[in-house]
């Protein structure tokens, strides 16, 4: 339903639940989720902890809630910079390009994104690994497909399998966006994709 289409009723309701959520999201990420109560996010976001739980049963509730829609987000914005060009090349330099973008654009985000998809737990994942995991999976698939459209056209040699290359890239990737999130100064995230794609399309070893 757009939102144009909602009552002001709604439409306050949909504001308020995302006051609370990106309230919540700084918290977390700041503190971590154990050492935030749902009294200090309604303290925060200028909201009555029993109208808090108007929006959400508790704070493992708002928790899931949170991760899944900015992993939603988040997928969504790479998915899209795949699909966009024609050329393998090109879909993944626009990949490796559009992930350092969105990683620093959520930086919050990211350490949450982070703390779901690379095993670090909450103690809070029962229910809500399956959906990020699932979801992580279809991502990675949509990235093999490259490497197969890549195969099957003889620009991409098979040296593994396409989903382990999408593995591989997606985990490349990710270590140079844990370096810039500890020691950004020294270690930024490559401006020209290139540097991380040729760790894959040139090889480590001379011939």
């Amino acid at each position: 339903m757009e939102e144009k289409r909602l009552s002001r009723k709604e439409r306050e309701f949909l504001r308020h639940r995302q006051e609370i959520l990106e309230t919540a999201l700084r918290l977390f990420s700041e503190k971590g989720f154990h050492n935030v109560s749902m009294q200090e996010i309604a303290q925060k976001a200028e909201f009555a902890v029993g109208t808090m739980y108007k929006f959400f049963e508790n704070k493992e509730d708002l928790y899931k809630a949170l991760v899944l829609e900015q992993s939603e987000k988040f997928h969504r914005a790479l998915t899209e910079a795949i699909e966009r060009p024609r050329d393998e090349i090109e879909k993944l330099r626009n990949y490796v390009r559009a992930k350092g973008e969105v990683f620093r654009a959520n930086v919050r985000m990211i350490r949450l994104y982070f703390a779901e998809t690379r095993g670090a737990s909450f103690n809070v994942r029962a229910g809500l690994d399956p959906e990020i995991r699932e979801r992580y999976r279809r991502f990675l698939e949509t990235l093999a497909a490259v490497f197969a459209n890549g195969m099957e056209k003889k620009r991409f040699n098979r040296i593994a399998e396409p989903y382990q290359l999408a593995v591989a890239l997606d985990s490349l990737c990710n270590a140079f966006l844990f370096l810039w999130l500890e020691t950004p100064d020294r270690h930024p995230y490559p401006e020209d994709p290139d540097v991380i794609l040729n760790i894959l399309f040139r090889g480590l070893v001379v011939p």
